[in-house]
């Protein structure tokens, strides 16, 4: 990966309501840190944007832009991706905010509150249709149900070149845990991964990668 920039999104992100409340999920970072880590410990120049995470920077070439939006990720992601060879998008971005954001801490009253919210921009479809020949853009899907034909139209529609698919159906898997149990797709493959550390599948997801670079 040495001479290689690498733009890896990870965390949640939170969609305020007030000053004091959010929209968010459950979204540790683990897991998309793990990958900047072994990136950069491979030669790369990783470009890092993070949502609120309670994570160090790993060690290495490592440029971290911390955000908290799905906007202000998009805005970091699709003005840093031109400068890379290749972008895996891990954060758990969400996909609707308020469509307005109260300026004081709205009060408890006797009657329900209810919010708008719509649809925030989608960065994988931007980014894929941003990509440019000899770029390569890997994407996650963490379903419920229907999980590999949920990825495989994602991968499809969002012109990825690789997907990793994992379920909160699998024990040890997914938000805040140390392990994941994924399933690395591309385009030629499908490889089902057994539970492991975070750490461990950060190493095979990034030789997947690599070879798709090398390849392309």
């Amino acid at each position: 990966m040495h001479g290689k920039t690498i733009l890896i999104t990870a965390g949640p992100t939170y969609e305020k309501i007030d000053p004091v409340r959010f929209i968010g999920n459950y979204s540790s970072g683990k897991m998309g840190y793990a990958l900047a880590a072994e990136a950069a410990r491979r030669g790369a120049k990783v470009v890092l944007v993070s949502g609120p995470v309670a994570l160090p920077t790993p060690e290495g070439d490592i440029e971290r832009i911390d955000v908290e939006s799905a906007a202000e990720m998009y805005e970091a992601t699709t003005s840093r991706f031109p400068e890379a060879d290749a972008a895996i998008l891990c954060a758990a971005v969400a996909d609707f905010t308020p469509d307005h954001t109260a300026t004081t801490k709205i009060k408890r009253g006797d009657d329900g509150m209810v919010l708008h919210l719509v649809p925030t921009r989608d960065i994988a479809a931007a980014l894929g249709g941003m990509k440019r020949d000899g770029q390569t853009l890997v994407g996650f899907a963490l379903e419920t149900d229907n999980e590999l034909s949920n990825a495989l139209g994602k991968m499809e529609r969002k012109r990825l070149d690789m997907i990793v698919l994992n379920s909160l159906q699998d024990p040890g898997a997914g938000f805040r845990t140390d392990t994941n149990k994924v399933t690395i797709i591309t385009h030629r493959s499908q490889t089902a991964l057994a539970l492991q550390s975070k750490a461990s599948c950060a190493c095979h997801i990034v030789d997947a990668l690599a070879s798709l670079i090398h390849n392309s």
